[in-house]
């Protein structure tokens, strides 16, 4: 079973890329190979740190990790694919290519490679998050040149071996007690060149070419914002036979104009005539439902009498539903008591007789409040009075 990858290089999983950087440094030297003899455990080790770093120094492949563990990653249980020779390019990228390669490691660049990951943003609505969905999604990639299959070069046409690396896609230069290694500066690490004349015209040498894939992206209910989507194997094509990457989807929820989500809970602020709140009754507050609304996407609020603005009401259920299991959130209604405004006035006379007709029990709040407030006041005047006499005193 594969190790954290955290612990593998002795760090914190809130470490930043330069303490990162850092940790693998003084690892990867320690445990280099060709420091300690070429013994079959310390290149077991070496592999191992490399594998780390590079999953969580790149900021999409660590947060899938974090998310999912190394079946984010790698599609199961850590890599274990990754060879010496691809683990001294980490080597390389983290000490620089003049010191990268300085303890060897022989690398054939012209070898199959993987394509890259991608990241797609994709903006999605609270009911789309609420009920699932299926989308089509049109995603920039590279793809393998149809004209070449790949290779670069035209139709019945052949690369030649490099002359300056002889294939092998480094050269290598002695400087003093150290072995250096680069990539080859004529071929670019293919390891074969192609004569001018015999390059494909479709990809330019490249063999590959950009295109837009549309996808068919199947959403979860219960997603919320942050979540992410692996499409296994809907990245950039790889080279030289190489397999493509993975496609990380990386969802985003629009504002709602009546609902604010609260992890399972969903929060709405539903307006109350002041008649309703003084004497209680019934309202509706809208809710989602599992299916498209045909009429039933409301919910029964009972409010109680006396009912003031910013009582809540918990109606069990009518949340969102869980990403992975079948618990479901509430919805929690905020109730906002409304005066009304513009009377006429024969309603202003009643407002009036009604307002003379209420005793301090009928307005707790108001009764409270004017009691605080006049310790408050008290409490002002009695400091100025022992003030003044203070100073009298004084003189």
């Amino acid at each position: 079973m594969a190790r954290d990858y955290y612990e593998v290089l002795g760090v914190d999983r809130t470490i930043d890329a330069a303490g990162l950087k850092s940790a693998y440094r003084k690892l990867a030297m320690e445990h280099h190979p060709d420091r300690n003899g070429g013994s079959e455990a310390s290149m077991a080790k070496f592999k191992e740190l490399s594998e780390a770093y590079t999953v969580l120094s790149d900021d999409q492949k660590r947060a899938a990790y974090d998310r999912y563990g190394h079946a984010g990653v790698n599609g199961g249980g850590g890599g274990g694919q990754q060879g010496f020779h691809d683990v001294n390019d980490i080597f390389s990228q983290v000490f620089g290519d003049a010191f990268g390669d300085v303890f060897g490691g022989r690398r054939q660049s012209n070898g199959p490679r993987r394509g890259s990951d991608l990241r797609y943003d994709l903006e999605i609505t609270l009911e789309q998050a609420y009920r699932g969905a299926e989308v089509e999604i049109a995603v920039p990639t590279t793809a393998t040149c149809e004209t070449c299959d790949g290779s670069g070069a035209k139709p019945g046409a052949k690369a030649s071996t490099c002359s300056t690396c002889n294939g092998a896609g480094r050269v290598r230069q002695a400087n003093g007690f150290f072995q250096m290694e680069r990539t080859c500066p004529s071929c670019g690490g293919q390891g074969q060149r192609l004569a001018p004349a015999d390059v494909c015209g479709s990809c330019h040498g490249h063999g590959q070419v950009r295109k837009t894939r549309k996808l068919s992206l199947k959403i979860p209910a219960g997603v919320d914002e942050g979540s992410r989507i692996r499409l296994s194997g809907e990245g950039d094509a790889g080279t030289r036979g190489g397999p493509r990457g993975d496609l990380y989807v990386f969802l985003a929820v629009t504002p709602h104009d009546l609902f604010e989500r609260d992890n399972l809970d969903l929060l709405c602020t539903v307006p109350v005539p002041m008649t309703v709140a003084a004497l209680g009754g019934d309202i509706e507050a809208p809710c989602l439902t599992s299916t498209a609304c045909d009429g039933e996407c409301r919910a029964p609020v009972q409010v109680p009498a006396g009912a003031q603005t910013g009582k809540t009401i918990r109606i069990r259920g009518k949340g969102m539903p869980h990403l992975n299991g079948r618990q479901r959130g509430d919805l929690v209604v905020e109730l906002f008591v409304e005066t009304p405004t513009d009377l006429t006035a024969r309603q202003k006379e009643l407002m009036q007789e009604l307002a003379a007709s209420f005793g301090d029990s009928q307005n707790p709040r108001n009764s409270s409040f004017a009691g605080k407030a006049k310790r408050f006041w008290a409490d002002i005047l009695g400091a100025e009075d022992d003030a003044r006499t203070s100073r009298e005193n004084a003189q």
